[in-house]
């Protein structure tokens, strides 16, 4: 398995006596450490590893031009983005294995913007005094991120403060180690869903792609799911993605919590990945389970999942504006693209007699598809229900068609798993 090494990055100006303290941990369990030094004013006990003034040059600066600027906001600013681009060179090199940085407010700040510049599968740990708060918001995590709270942590050692620093020195230690990074020996295709109680399709298309020598990744479509989705996406780790729930991109375009950010449906045909598209659960607007239902949504068919997430419904004209923005994004695809248009049903509760059902809004829907959708990429109608056997049949004979024509590669031969 061979010795693993942590890059630790943290303000060792005001941090030191911390930095060193989980240094010590990690070496005491075996591992070894790179320190990443990103503070501004003062300096390190001893030099660490990659100095701030190799952070501030790799932002664009001097380290006294990152001083001379006056204000901490713009001098992280700069001193984040530098660190950023540092992280993804030295992984570049094979420096590391895994990260691990400290924070309050401005470290947890430039931590997350390191975090996001490495690649899924490396593990990256924050221990930070904001960790979970609603001060961070969604689209600043990295998709496979871990967050640990920094109790007592604001000033100086103590023993509740060790407490979660040797806890994430021993996490990230062991992440390193026992992390198994995607083998990529088979295509991938990459999927979005929600709760088989909702939407149910993958129970049936994930071992009929396997059986044809694909491995399948399923995506939780609810909001951090849809991040990772899009990172892998636009990394180009899929042969295909089968984007068949927009639950998360209709929140984004109504501005709710339960959103994958701004780029949500675009990093596949950037990629230049095909893409198989659906609206399932486009007709849901998602609430934390804490929040109060807007007024203006009181009068909507409304579905409480549970306590953490409960859905009022879109209405016909929010549902159309839904579908031509999601034309707008396919139509810029490098890739060819098919979309699919289920006729009795986008999810579960979309049935006569369920939660969610609204036959107007519906078929505004469907309206809507049939005038934009053809003229962005071709369209296949099912009379069907999203969940019913008949989407899965239209959807398998349009992938091996693809395959038969050489848009997606080739299966390989190995077992499915």
């Amino acid at each position: 398995m061979g010795k693993k090494t942590i890059l630790l990055i943290g303000t060792y100006d005001t941090k030191d006596p911390e930095m060193r303290y989980i240094e010590e941990c990690i070496k005491a369990q075996g591992g070894d450490v790179l320190t990443m030094d990103v503070s501004v004013l003062g300096d390190p006990t001893t030099p660490t590893g990659i100095s701030k003034h190799d952070v501030a040059a790799a932002g664009g600066m001097t380290i006294d031009e990152v001083i001379a600027l006056g204000d901490e906001n713009k001098a992280f600013r700069v001193m984040s983005r530098g660190a950023a681009a540092v992280v993804a060179q030295v992984y570049a090199e094979g420096r590391f294995d895994a990260m691990l940085a400290t924070g309050g407010t401005m470290g947890t700040d430039l931590a997350l913007d390191c975090a996001q510049a490495l690649p899924m599968g490396v593990p990256k740990y924050i221990v930070s005094t904001v960790s979970f708060s609603p001060l961070i918001p969604p689209h600043r995590l990295a998709p496979d991120i871990q967050m640990i709270l920094w109790a007592g942590g604001l000033y100086g050692m103590n023993s509740v403060c060790r407490s979660s620093l040797s806890q994430a020195a021993g996490a990230v230690l062991g992440a390193a180690r026992a992390v198994q990074r995607p083998l990529r020996d088979r295509p991938m295709i990459g999927m979005t869903s929600l709760g088989s109680s909702c939407l149910r399709y993958m129970k049936t298309l994930k071992p009929a792609l396997e059986e044809r020598g694909y491995e399948v990744a399923v995506f939780h479509s609810t909001g951090m799911g849809g991040m990772a989705f899009e990172k892998l996406a636009g990394e180009g780790a899929f042969c295909c993605v089968m984007d068949f729930c927009m639950q998360e991109f209709a929140n984004m375009l109504a501005g709710s919590l339960v959103s994958s950010g701004q780029d949500r449906l675009t990093n596949a045909g950037r990629a230049g990945v095909p893409q198989m598209v659906a609206p399932g659960a486009l007709d849901l607007l998602d609430f934390a389970g804490w929040q109060e239902i807007p007024d203006q949504y009181a009068d909507r068919p409304f579905h409480e999942h549970n306590r953490l997430i409960k859905s009022a419904v879109f209405n016909a004209e929010e549902r159309r504006a839904t579908i031509r923005e999601m034309a707008d994004r396919l139509s810029a695809s490098t890739a060819p693209a098919h979309f699919f248009l289920p006729l009795e049903g986008i999810e579960e509760w979309d049935r006569i007699g369920g939660d969610a059902y609204d036959a107007e809004a519906r078929e505004a829907m469907i309206d809507e598809a049939r005038k934009i959708m053809p003229t962005v990429t071709p369209v296949t109608e099912v009379a069907a229900h999203i969940n019913d056997v008949a989407f899965v049949d239209a959807v398998l004979s349009q992938f091996d068609t693809w395959v038969s024509e050489g848009v997606v590669e080739k299966g390989s031969a190995l077992d499915a798993v």
